[in-house]
């Protein structure tokens, strides 16, 4: 199977979604950032020095979404309608998990838009904390679901 950013000549392009439909479309994400108990600890009590870690993890990943275009070079720029962030503190990890939904409507799908939330949110919970613990782990960032568009329904398993 082809791929589809590279022309005959196998050069990079942006593809051409012109004759696409316009559909609705939604693309799920996870990952999560591993780190020591203590850290997720001042994470969930509040006790960090920069402030509401989540939260503003949260807004860099709503942020980082609406700016794939400007970081992946062969994205489209699209009309996002909606991006989520769910980020879960978990002590089995130990660590944060976080999930980012993104839709659209338009003619090509929000897959990176997704990846790119979860990754930016990940990087902002490393930076936050990373005065207190500099070896975590940012991992496991996959897309879980895609829907819409010609190619249909992804699911991960």
């Amino acid at each position: 199977m082809p791929l589809s950013h590279f022309d005959n000549s196998g050069k990079a392009h942006m593809v051409d979604v012109s004759d696409k439909d316009i559909t609705a479309r939604i693309a799920m994400a996870e990952g999560h950032i591993t780190m020591s108990a203590e850290t997720l600890a001042l994470i969930t009590e509040g006790r960090t020095e920069k402030g509401d870690v989540l939260g503003i993890a949260r807004l860099a990943g709503i942020m980082a979404a609406k700016k794939t275009a400007d970081l992946i070079p062969l994205c489209h720029p699209l009309p996002i309608s909606k991006v989520s962030l769910d980020l879960t503190p978990d002590t089995d990890l130990p660590g944060i998990r976080i999930s980012a939904t993104v839709k659209t409507t338009g003619q090509t799908g929000v897959e990176m838009e997704a990846l790119t939330a979860v990754s930016a949110a990940a990087l902002t919970v490393h930076d936050m904390v990373k005065a207190v613990q500099k070896d975590m782990v940012i991992g496991d960032i996959r897309v879980t679901l895609k829907d819409g568009g010609k190619s249909g329904r992804f699911e991960a398993p």
